[in-house]
């Protein structure tokens, strides 16, 4: 072959490999939204008052039916997962027990994984409840009806929560119970970042459209809502929060009266205090990565998980087997 033969099947190879592995640097290296200046007074006030937050009138206002805070007490806490719950999904539950939320410890710290979920329609159901609580002690019940419509009341009681009794994690892991999570390879990168404030990451949505149908279950007027996209936020399914986000967002709250999804409404109290989320590919979002050992030691979660095969690719990821480049 002549030298530009050659010089063109070498073009064609690098084009390949920056095809195939930079559109996730891209993503989530170079297209992260610039921090805020943070030279609004409204942003400067949360901050501050998220700074000073006195969290003893919390402990005083039990809006809990149960409430595991002894589970947190004088503990330091690298990662609190929170994982939002139906009350009915006993099973799922368990089976969330034996397999990755049986985590306790992973490169040396303290890993603790808790179960958010509202009250049952059901007083069979809740009397489950009780007992299990009582086996396991990592529920946190509200005082709330659990329903479609109060998943973002759900979501702010496991924010209040944190803030409250486990004001000393690190990093607070929002998760559905459906999902796979890679524990230690999330630990790993949590232990790599060089930013101690202000972490808000996960599977960024870029200019999310509010549902103006009616007839939706998920419908936002317009008077609560009137902005043509909604802010940067973080996929629902899993995202991370430091503490410091956590008391922000919590403070950001009382200026943000609109009732939207749960993780909406923590991107525009996020936006509200000043945070910009930042992306990891590594977060699947709604999506269900196909299973591979070695991916699945690489990524941080999975959704659309069946109970079986959690227990299979569980086992599987942790056998303690490397993985070639």
């Amino acid at each position: 072959l002549r030298t530009h033969q050659w010089c063109f099947i070498l073009f064609n190879v690098l084009l390949f490999h920056v095809l195939l592995f930079g559109a996730d640097l891209l993503e989530e290296y170079f297209l992260r939204s610039l921090p805020l200046s943070y030279t609004d007074a409204k942003t400067l006030e949360i901050r501050e008052r998220a700074r000073k937050l006195d969290i003893d009138p919390l402990k005083a206002n039990l809006s809990y039916t149960i409430s595991s805070s002894a589970t947190c007490s004088d503990q330091e806490i690298f990662l609190l997962i929170l994982v939002c719950s139906s009350p009915e999904n006993r099973t799922r539950r368990n089976v969330i027990r034996q397999t990755w939320g049986n985590v306790t410890d992973t490169r040396g710290y303290a890993v603790l994984t808790l179960f958010a979920l509202g009250k049952p329609a059901s007083v069979t159901t809740q009397l489950e409840i009780n007992a299990e609580s009582q086996k396991h002690r990592d529920i946190i019940e509200g005082s709330f009806i659990d329903s479609p419509e109060t998943q973002t009341q759900k979501m702010l009681m496991a924010v209040e929560w944190t803030v409250t009794f486990c004001p000393q994690a690190r990093y607070i892991l929002k998760t559905d119970e459906d999902m796979f999570v890679g524990i230690s390879s999330l630990a790993g990168y949590l232990l790599s970042l060089t930013q101690l404030e202000d972490i808000y990451i996960g599977k960024v949505i870029h200019q999310g459209v509010p549902d103006r149908d009616p007839e939706s279950p998920g419908f936002v007027p317009i008077h609560q809502y009137p902005e043509e996209f909604y802010p940067d936020y973080c996929d629902g399914s899993a995202f991370v929060m430091s503490q410091d986000v956590a008391r922000k967002v919590y403070v950001a709250v009382k200026e943000v009266p609109v009732s939207v999804p749960p993780d909406i409404f923590v991107g525009i109290c996020a936006k509200k205090a000043g945070i910009t989320p930042i992306h990891s590919s590594r977060f699947s979002g709604e999506k269900h990565i196909s299973y591979n050992r070695c991916c699945y030691k690489f990524i941080f979660t999975s959704s659309n998980m069946k109970e079986d095969e959690l227990f299979k690719d569980w086992k599987e990821t942790s056998d303690g087997k490397n993985c070639s480049l």
